[in-house]
């Protein structure tokens, strides 16, 4: 077998699982999804209204799409293409960065880089892995609709929609792999570009040119410089306009060029923009254990505390579009009470359900120090800290520590910055104690997934990265859009999500946050005791 068939193999292998749960999980949103639409907005009456609600409101279609009218098919699109090509972008940097920087970061690649296989070889195998993955990705989703009953043709125009913008993220991932020294620098890189993309094609769409009948919009020039606007273009289920995608192919292309003469020109290990120099002399934050973890995850709070606060800021900004949505389209906030036990009023329900999207992201924060902890470990950076009179329970303790002051804080950032959009809205009075109840409901669940995430780390230091996003993915989409997809009740119990306290009415019910809270602190004292005994492991 040739080098290059040797390493996609070797990749393949290594990546199975986690490319089998971006790509059946990602499969069966786009699945449930349809049923979900097809049963909550039915008629094409309903989906009209909608449809004209958010082209009149526009702020929802930087969460959304592109309007193109209320036939199943299109509103579908409309509804889920961006959260799917979302999804694959993240897929795409960070399997790129597994195989790239992280490997030239560990030494890997140079022993690799000895062989015949050269330089160019690996990089190949990678490229040719992320495109595969893309493919097989659209070819689920598209099969995902059909199954659920749309259109075949629109079905395959739209899974061609979500591989084309995926692999022009491969090539986004490439790229940062070129230009950051360390692969925490180029995920977040990558990560950045993904979000970037969805919210510059937000930009275009709440932007863009709506029709007299506001049933569709044609976006602004912003939403043509996304590789996730590019696929919305397509105009699955109507134009079914396949053109739109070669942009994303021509300039996956350019930037695949560009990427492998940046190779060819730099040193093994080294990269184009040139890491941070650090102090001659540590400071006095950094004369202690605890410290040194806490610095470790400083730009892990300031990312996730700017998401909290964007997330908090756009929550209470949008009061006055929840009063729009009670009297225009009451269907909607029936969707949202129903959520909660049809129990609370419309505001109630809308804030909850907001700020749980804000508690996933606090979620994150906490499994990303889990997974600091576990990447020293591989690293062997950990190893030199537990030589010294450190130990191995007081280590995992402190990033216990930084990880709950990492959760309060960006939940800290989403409630200041609730707390400034409602002061800009007539109903501040009422906003407030909501707000500041539904970020304090976020805490207990987080805490669980702190403990949970340290939890893997130590039983089973290998799997902590895997386990960790695919514990915080699943119970996101069964806690946020379970309900709203009509998942059984039984099935959206296992997400620790929908056990956070929210407010029924003049009451909040806070038993489920307790439950969460014990769950937390249970599964965090057993990972600290667990750890005493637990032989160190380097290898990735």
């Amino acid at each position: 077998m040739t080098a290059f068939g040797t390493l996609l193999r070797q990749r393949l292998r290594r990546d199975r699982l986690q490319l089998a749960l971006w790509l059946v999980g990602t499969a069966l949103l786009a699945y449930s999804s349809v049923a979900a639409v097809a049963d909550t907005y039915g008629s094409e009456s309903e989906r009209s209204e909608i449809l004209q609600l958010a082209t009149a409101s526009r702020t929802i279609l930087v969460f959304r799409g592109t309007p193109n009218g209320p036939e199943l098919g299109a509103f579908l699109f409309f509804q889920i293409f961006a959260w799917l090509a979302l999804m694959g972008g993240l897929m795409s940097t960070f399997l790129v960065t597994r195989h790239t920087r992280a490997e030239e970061e560990q030494g890997r690649a140079e022993l690799i880089a000895a062989t015949p296989a050269g330089r160019v070889a690996p990089t190949v195998a990678t490229l040719v892995l992320g495109v595969l993955a893309n493919l097989a990705l659209g070819a689920l989703v598209a099969l995902a609709f059909i199954v659920g009953g749309l259109e075949a043709a629109g079905s395959w125009v739209a899974g061609a929609a979500i591989a084309a913008s995926g692999i022009a993220f491969v090539a986004i991932g490439l790229l940062a792999a070129q230009l950051f020294r360390t692969s925490r620098g180029a995920n977040g890189a990558g990560v950045a570009a993904v979000v970037g993309a969805y919210l510059l094609r937000g930009i275009g769409d709440a932007s863009g040119t709506p029709s007299s009948d506001l049933l569709h919009v044609t976006p602004a020039w912003p939403s043509l410089l996304s590789p996730i606007g590019w696929g919305q273009a397509t105009g699955a289920y109507v134009e079914n306009d396949v053109a739109p995608l070669m942009l994303a192919l021509g300039f996956t292309a350019v930037l695949v060029g560009v990427v492998f003469w940046l190779q060819s020109v730099r040193d093994q290990g080294a990269s184009l923009l040139p890491g941070r120099n650090g102090r001659a002399a540590a400071g006095p934050a950094l004369s202690n254990s605890f410290g040194l973890a806490w610095r470790l995850n400083v730009s892990t709070l300031i990312a996730w505390a700017v998401g909290g606060a964007v997330a908090g800021l756009t929550a209470s900004s949008l009061s006055e579009l929840v009063a729009q949505l009670g009297g225009e389209a009451p269907e909607i906030a029936d969707t949202l009470q129903a959520a909660l036990g049809g129990g609370a009023t419309l505001e109630q329900a809308f804030i909850a359900t907001f700020f749980g999207i804000i508690g996933v992201l606090a979620a994150c924060s906490a499994v990303q120090v889990g997974i600091r902890a576990r990447q020293e470990e591989a690293h062997g950076t950990a190893e030199q800290v537990l030589a010294t009179a450190v130990p191995r329970t007081r280590w995992l303790l402190e990033y216990w520590f930084v990880g709950v002051i990492v959760i309060v804080v960006v939940l800290a950032a989403a409630w200041l910055a609730g707390l400034a959009g409602a002061a800009t809205s007539d109903g501040a009075d009422e906003l407030v104690p909501l707000i500041s109840q539904a970020a304090l409901a976020q805490l207990p669940v987080s805490l669980v997934f702190l403990g949970l995430v340290l939890l893997a780390f130590v039983w089973m230091p290998r799997l902590t990265i895997v386990l960790g996003w695919v514990l915080v993915g699943g119970a996101a989409i069964l806690g946020t859009f379970g309900p709203l997809l009509g998942a059984p009740d039984w099935l959206t119990d296992l997400s620790p999500f929908t056990h956070s306290p929210v407010p029924t009415g003049d009451d909040v019910d806070w038993a489920g946050g307790f439950w969460m809270l014990a769950i937390g602190l249970v599964a965090a004292a057993l990972a600290v005791a667990s750890m005493r005994r637990r032989e160190l492991t380097t290898a990735g």
